[in-house]
Formats: C-alpha cells, sequence, structure tokens
C-alpha cells in the first residue's frame, strides 16, 4: 500500500534541512526523536515557518503549541478539528494522524498554493506526543 503522505525523492532545501535536524536529534537505536530535544531556535533562519504540534490519543487529536509568524496568527492552543484549516495548514490534522500511525516523516504539497509541508513525529511520554513540522513556500 502506498503512504499517503510519503517523501518524496527530494525534499525542498530547507525541508531537507529540518529533516536532517530531527534525524541528528536520535538517540541511539530510536526510530524518532524525543520532543524535549527539539529546539525551534536550533533552526533560526526557519523559525518563521516552523511549527509545533501536540498529539494526543483516545482520541486521538493536534493542537497547535508553537506557531511562526509566516504560518498563522493567534493560533497557538488550538485544536485542529476546531478550526477551518486554510494555507498553509490545509489537510494538517489527516498529516498529523498519518505521521503518528507511520511513526516517521510525512510530506504534503499543494501544487494549487505552491507550498510544501513536512511533519516529523517526536516522542514522550511512552508514545508519539508532539509533532515538528516546516513549511517551505518556494
Amino acid at each position: 500500500m502506498t503512504h499517503p503522505f510519503a517523501l518524496p525523492d527530494r525534499l525542498p532545501p530547507d525541508l531537507e534541512r529540518v529533516l536532517a535536524y530531527w534525524r541528528g536529534l536520535l538517540r541511539g537505536s530510536a526510530q524518532m526523536p524525543f520532543w524535549d530535544d527539539a529546539k525551534l531556535t536550533d533552526l533560526p533562519d526557519l523559525e518563521p515557518r516552523l511549527f509545533l504540534v501536540d498529539a494526543f490519543q483516545r482520541p486521538e487529536r493536534f493542537r497547535l503549541g508553537v506557531v511562526g509568524e509566516a504560518l498563522a496568527k493567534d493560533v497557538s492552543g488550538e485544536f485542529l478539528d476546531e478550526m477551518t484549516l486554510s494555507r498553509p495548514l490545509q489537510f494538517l490534522r489527516a498529516q498529523c494522524s498519518a505521521a503518528v500511525e507511520a511513526a516517521g516523516p510525512t510530506f504534503f504539497r499543494s501544487e494549487e498554493d505552491g507550498y510544501s509541508r513536512l511533519v516529523l513525529p517526536m516522542w514522550g511520554d511512552g508514545r508519539t506526543s508532539m509533532l515538528l513540522g516546516a513549511v517551505d513556500f518556494g
């Protein structure tokens, strides 16, 4: 079966940097980094296009934590299922769900709106508890 949010063979350079950063946070043989190791300030030039999403289970829900200023205003603390998601957050709830289920990176590209988005799961509290995301407008 084809992964609905599979990574392409080649990512935009800024998203490749975020993926490399995420991979660099891995400890030992872990398949995903711990959420508390990620610091958005480690990628200062990308920070306006980065975001963090809290992941909850039973029921599965996603809440925006930190949201870069280039992405949206006044949405931190909002649950994705209670929002109207517009550019560049379209289909973010589905992508987050796929990242949790796959326990790995996911990618979304809107040809119509000209942006790409990467979502990366992170471990904490015995489960995938946070997602790191980045948007490329190129």
